[in-house]
């Protein structure tokens, strides 16, 4: 009988319930207050263009009132439901929470990167949208969605790949579409690494590359803010760093090994009292050394997370 217990599933519990409710949307009370200058956001003025065009595409979360019967909590939607009534919506659909806990909603959020919004723009494309309806939608210039479709034109496959879910904007896609595509997945590898994809990055990193590199070597390159003996420096500095980063990756793991291994040595070589007590004697110097390194908490950057 005890076996057959542990071995039954336990039961599973729905975040929702079952089906969407189609609520007045004055039932509907918000758990915290929008800013003054929300509307004029251009978040707002997106979701805005959006719901005119396509609809309300995500319905708000929301969650029984336990003290007022018909009466609901916004977890999730406040823009959305705020955006409705300026459009004169009355009722709105929306998904039933079975906790009134707005956390999980409000920090498990996917951000669409610019690579994403590209493929999802090709993809309306390719099944026959208008670019007119796309724009209005996305609350942009028909001009810009052009653009957007075309935004990786010229990029090779792996740089767009390490960067398809980053927060990449076009403008960096037009500098490294100045580069061979060798050079743009040292750019990408570059960007990533570093964690910052601003325009004035990527404009350094054009800076720092050899001519023989850029996609037409033959056309100089021209940087506001930067001269040439500016840039031929930092080429000469980016070619050092490049060989010294090498080096040190190629000992790297011998290295880290050896430190890991005297590290443990000394470790146990000083919980013997008397060889403490002849250091501290005889190589005070030594004795200070040796207790910093076997007191190191870690050997690599990432062991310390």
């Amino acid at each position: 009988m005890k076996r057959e217990q542990r071995s039954r599933p336990q039961q599973v519990l729905f975040a929702c319930e079952d089906d969407c409710v189609r609520l007045p949307i004055n039932a509907i009370l918000p758990v915290h207050a929008q800013r003054k200058t929300v509307k004029a956001s251009q978040k707002y003025l997106q979701i805005t263009a959006s719901i005119r065009e396509v609809g309300l595409v995500e319905p708000p979360v929301v969650a029984r009132d336990p003290k007022q019967p018909g009466v609901f909590l916004l977890l999730d939607g406040h823009l959305r439901i705020e955006i409705l009534k300026d459009l004169g919506f009355n009722e709105v659909e929306c998904l039933v929470s079975t906790d009134d806990e707005a956390f999980t909603y409000n920090k498990r959020i996917s951000r669409l990167s610019p690579v994403q919004e590209h493929k999802m723009i090709l993809r309306a494309i390719e099944r026959g949208v208008p670019g007119e309806k796309i724009a209005k939608a996305l609350n942009v210039k028909a001009q810009s969605v052009q653009r957007k479709a075309r935004m990786l034109d010229g990029i090779c496959e792996e740089a767009s790949a390490l960067l398809k879910d980053k927060p990449c904007p076009m403008v960096v896609f037009d500098t490294l579409r100045k580069l061979k595509a060798i050079r743009q997945i040292e750019a990408a590898e570059l960007l990533v690494n570093a964690n910052n994809y601003s325009s004035a990055y990527a404009s350094a990193i054009l800076a720092s590359t050899p001519q023989s590199q850029l996609l037409d070597p033959k056309k100089p390159k021209q940087i506001k803010g930067i001269t040439t003996e500016a840039m031929a420096r930092m080429e000469r500095e980016l070619a050092r760093l490049h060989e010294a980063i090498t080096s040190i990756q190629d000992s790297y793991g011998e290295e880290h090994l050896q430190l890991t291994v005297v590290k443990g040595y000394l470790a146990k070589l000083l919980r013997n009292g008397r060889v403490v007590r002849y250091l501290a004697q005889a190589r005070p110097e030594f004795l200070t050394e040796f207790q910093a390194i076997a007191e190191m908490t870690s050997t690599l950057p990432a062991e310390t997370a």
